[in-house]
């Protein structure tokens, strides 16, 4: 049985060992978790990174980062509920203060980092990384176990932010952006590593094997192990998913791929018997018909109607999260898993998952989207190829990675990043910390700096390789 006092642990790596934690600059240790997060680099990245739409002019769509904004407010505005609210169902932990701001800034913290290892070009990012590896396949498997390379052949945003907040974000030593043990541990959405990932059940890897020690300090800290995911995890999980169900829909139509009433004459054909998804068409309907007799232009009448869609769904699905985490508390204290999240057996399931394909369907899939990712695609690729160049064999001082182009390259990564792999002390595989280093670069990148970097590198790869 979990306890809340150990899932809730204020401990940092760091100090391990050393007094409790105390209430610090005013600030409980979840709260400074938060602030870490906020004002760390990546996080400013996440502005110049696709959530849907890649290199969008339209400065209203959404990028990475007002999504990860997003999905932190929604994660507080629960967190808050259910600790004035639902009080009693976290027995065991602190109560008065520290739970009252604790749950909240917690929840706020997971849900602004939960996309921060995210690649450019959105998803279409995680898939071009994959391809590239598998492409290479041969040298991978010749240096590394099937399983090691299978941290990059499946290669997934959520490992690399597990990563990043714990390795490669360094501030004065080796411990990342320190942050507490209950953070981290709601912060692993997929509590598995490669070897774990089931299609029925936990369907991608929460964490690399470069990570596994640090992984298991963290469970142990907290009570949590293997397959079990930290009751929080599923409340930040439940607001991503309402953030991307309904807020995408509202993207799509602000780009003109769909307008409002195509937006509730497919939900109209896909759930009007559903009671939540019933509900929220008919206070859409009610506004919007207010609506058409205050002088609107179409497109001002398009725009308000869907802002009150927004706010009735987002409404609907949050109360949904409320009641049905709160039913299920006992149930995730014991170890029970919800592989397919909170909002799967709520409520709003229903109306979520017609919303999901409306996204699908009118969105992702429009050409316009489709031919962005495409060249997103293209980007990342060839500069994969050209810092290959000056990665591989650069430990085993080959003289490939020596040549003037292999010496200008391998500059141009991160620092932090060079130093972690040429760190003695790392003794994964060479080609695992090749493979590793590349991930690293790359993923670390924004939209526009992997195209400028594509600009300033294709040139002068192209002169190395006549």
């Amino acid at each position: 049985m979990l306890s809340w006092k150990s899932l809730l642990n204020e401990g940092r790596r760091k100090s391990k060992g050393q007094a409790g934690a105390t209430q610090e600059s005013g600030r409980f240790e979840f709260e400074r978790d938060y602030d870490r997060i906020l004002f760390a680099a990546p996080t400013r990245r996440l502005a110049d990174k696709t959530q849907v739409f890649p290199l969008d002019r339209n400065d209203s769509v959404r990028t990475r980062l007002t999504h990860s904004h997003e999905v932190s407010t929604l994660a507080r505005s629960i967190g808050l509920r259910l600790v004035y609210e639902k009080e009693s169902i976290f027995e065991g932990a602190e109560s008065g203060a520290f739970l009252q701001r604790g749950i909240p800034a917690m929840l706020a913290a997971i849900g602004l980092v939960h996309d921060l290892g995210n690649p450019p070009f959105g998803h279409q990012g995680e898939y071009a990384i994959q391809s590239w590896f598998k492409s290479k396949s041969d040298i991978f498997l010749d240096g590394m176990s099937v399983e090691e390379a299978g941290d990059f052949f499946t290669f997934d945003g959520n490992a690399q932010t597990v990563r990043l907040v714990t390795k490669l974000q360094i501030l004065n030593d080796k411990f990342g952006l320190n942050l507490t043990y209950g953070t981290l541990a709601a912060l692993i959405k997929y509590p598995v590593p490669i070897c774990g990932v089931d299609k029925g059940q936990w369907k991608k890897q929460g964490y690399f094997k470069s990570e596994q020690e640090i992984v298991e300090d963290i469970w142990g800290e907290t009570g949590l192990s293997q397959g079990v995911r930290h009751p929080l995890t599923y409340v930040m999980e439940a607001c991503d998913d309402i953030a991307y169900s309904v807020l995408d829909a509202e993207d799509t139509v602000k780009k003109g791929l769909a307008s409002y009433y195509d937006l509730l004459r497919y939900l109209k054909s896909q759930c009007s018997d559903d009671e939540v998804a019933k509900e929220v068409i008919s206070k859409s309907e009610n506004s919007s018909t207010s609506f058409e007799s205050s002088g609107l232009s179409p497109q001002e009448l398009n725009e308000c109607s869907m802002q009150m869609f927004r706010v009735f769904s987002i409404t609907a699905m949050v109360n949904s999260v409320v009641d049905e985490f709160s039913s299920r508390v006992e149930a995730l204290l014991k170890g029970e898993c919800l592989y397919k999240g909170i909002i799967s057996v709520s409520k709003s399931a229903i109306l979520c998952g017609a919303l999901k394909k409306f996204d699908l369907e009118y969105g992702f899939k429009h050409k316009s989207v489709l031919e962005l990712e495409l060249r997103g695609n293209s980007y990342i690729t060839e500069v994969m190829d050209m810092l290959w160049v000056g990665v591989h064999g650069r430990l085993d001082k080959a003289e490939s990675s020596n040549t003037p182009f292999g010496k200008y390259v391998y500059s141009r990564i991160s620092e932090n990043y060079r130093r972690i792999f040429e760190d003695e002390k790392n003794e994964l595989p060479v080609r695992y910390k090749e493979a590793q280093l590349l991930a690293d670069s790359i993923s670390g990148m924004t939209d526009s700096y992997l195209i400028a970097l594509h600009s300033e590198l294709r040139p002068l790869y192209d002169s190395h390789c006549k």
